[in-house]
């Protein structure tokens, strides 16, 4: 059973107020996700039929739909994050007892909290130096506030596998390893 599918009492989490934050914050995850697929697929729909019909486009559309890609891909991370669904090559596990499946996991967690804080850390002084420099996109807005989900959505990643790593030794320490 992975970190993400635990109920609070096995978790070790109180009720209440985080299960509620938890909800809340899914919920505007999915809303986000939903709002960006939408509006990339119009919008492309739209510049489409404009070139078709038309024979051009909007002038920003490109750009925009650039944009939405990169949110999505980032959004759609996190979601992945928080139900601990990213892809992952597993050989092992089905030769490893529950014991050793959870120290594996533990192990994955952890090296995942690293490749995300590095990346959160890199893509940080990139929208840093995006700032530094004035990019700008659409013309005349600063280019940097939109790539700020770069690092905004690798912390959280490395933030949600950080929690997930300290649940599954914590269960692992509580049941002694001793279950097959």
């Amino acid at each position: 059973m992975s970190w993400s599918q635990q109920s609070p009492e096995q978790s070790g989490e109180p009720g209440g107020f985080l299960q509620r934050a938890g909800r809340i914050g899914r919920s505007l995850e999915n809303l986000l996700l939903a709002i960006i697929l939408f509006a990339m697929i119009g919008l492309a729909a739209y510049q489409v039929a404009l070139r078709n019909i038309a024979g051009s486009g909007i002038s920003w559309a490109d750009e925009a739909l650039r944009l939405m890609v990169l949110w999505a891909a980032i959004v759609g991370a996190v979601a992945a994050s928080r139900d601990n669904v990213h892809l992952r090559i597993d050989l092992l596990s089905r030769f490893l007892s529950r014991t050793g499946r959870m120290a594996t996991a533990i192990v994955v967690d952890v090296f995942t909290v690293a490749v995300a804080g590095i990346l959160a850390w890199y893509s940080w002084e990139f929208v840093a130096e995006s700032r530094e420099f004035g990019d700008q996109i659409f013309g005349d807005l600063p280019l940097w506030p939109f790539q700020a989900v770069l690092p905004a959505g690798f912390a959280l990643i490395a933030y949600r596998y950080l929690i997930g790593a300290v649940i599954q030794l914590h269960t692992l320490l509580r049941s002694g390893g001793a279950r097959p």
